[in-house]
């Protein structure tokens, strides 16, 4: 028996080394760095594509902030003619026309106000979102 278990001992340890041996052949370096070039290449492409579609939604954000801003100034323009408007009625001694302008106004305000929130709800985001997209940019370019 123990010639047997050395033969087969022999056997195994050979065979070990011709599968390390095969593992070692097939390790080319030159083959490992492409695989790592292009490995990195594709993480750089994703940052990349990364970044972009933050930006894009970064810029949705602001211009979403920019409509907002210019439907809270409309707003409040019309809730400006529209309390003129109720003071000249009123001068005029048309009480019933001028609460009609006086409900306008108070509508207009209404969304004028609501139009002020929304912006300012969303400007810490895109603050926020500003900060990240530059945080992302200087680490891709260093």
């Amino acid at each position: 028996m123990p010639a047997q278990q050395s033969i087969f001992g022999r056997i195994a340890q050979l065979a070990r080394a011709n599968i390390n041996n095969l593992l070692d052949a097939a390790e080319d370096p030159q083959v490992m760095i492409d695989q790592m070039i292009r490995d990195y290449t594709d993480n750089i492409q994703e940052a990349e594509a990364a970044i972009s579609q933050t930006l894009g939604n970064l810029r949705l954000m602001e211009e979403d902030v920019r409509e907002d801003e210019l439907a809270a100034d409309e707003w409040g323009q019309k809730a400006k003619a529209a309390a003129a408007k109720a003071e000249e009625m009123l001068k005029e001694s048309k009480k019933s026309e001028a609460e009609k302008f006086d409900n306008l106004a108070r509508l207009a305000l209404k969304k004028q106000l609501d139009f002020e929130q929304e912006v300012a709800a969303l400007k810490p985001t895109v603050e926020s979102q500003t900060v990240v997209v530059d945080k992302l940019r200087s680490g891709l370019s260093s």
